[in-house]
């Protein structure tokens, strides 16, 4: 990636790009969206309507952010992260509008493939796991593994999802999702791939 003055994306004309933020060819960035200096944003992603980009912030490729989500210091979003309209990142614990605690912040780490609903609030300091999936209007307090599908005020492990986005339910300790074929094993409170999906995935 290059500095966003000599790379190809589009930024709407209501949009606001600051000296110093680091855009990724391909990426689009929509309607009174605000992206920082020192916030680095990957190739291919497209940031919705009311948008805010942090400094301190690091955004994979082909990362999708629909209206109204502000991304905070601390926040890292792998590749292939997919945010809800309005979801909710913080990144302080115990915030007094007072009390600065800028040295405080939390890191919160989204790993690949992740899917975070609409309305959802992931409280800083954790991590969603590989193709995590946070239902619409949950809460996420703690880390969450690999694939696992997350509902509820605090969010709650009920299940599994699989790479493509498909609910899984093993039986035996066993799944295959119907509709790519991926195959995984599930061994207490964590869930493995153990064959890839054979259908070929193309980014929307």
């Amino acid at each position: 990636m290059q500095d966003h003055r000599h790379v190809n994306y589009f930024a709407h004309e209501s949009s606001y790009i600051d000296e110093g933020a680091v855009i990724g060819n391909g990426t689009k960035i929509w309607h009174f969206s605000h992206v920082l200096a020192g916030a680095v944003i990957g190739e291919r992603c497209n940031l919705g309507q009311n948008v805010v980009v942090m400094p301190g912030t690091k955004i994979g490729n082909n990362v999708k952010i629909q209206n109204n989500v502000s991304i905070y210091e601390g926040v890292e979003l792998e590749d292939d992260v997919f945010c809800g309209p309005s979801c909710v990142f913080t990144n302080v614990m115990n915030p007094r509008s007072h009390v600065s605690r800028k040295n405080e912040y939390r890191r919160t780490l989204v790993r690949r493939g992740s899917s975070i609903g609409a309305n959802a609030t992931i409280v800083c300091g954790v991590t969603l796991g590989e193709y995590a999936f946070i239902g619409a209007g949950a809460v996420v307090t703690s880390d969450v593994p690999p694939y696992g599908l997350m509902v509820g005020v605090p969010a709650r492990r009920v299940g599994w999802m699989c790479q493509c986005g498909e609910r899984l339910h093993p039986k035996a300790g066993r799944a295959a999702c119907g509709v790519c074929g991926a195959t995984y094993e599930e061994s207490g409170a964590t869930l493995r791939q153990t064959a890839p999906s054979r259908a070929r995935v193309v980014a929307s």
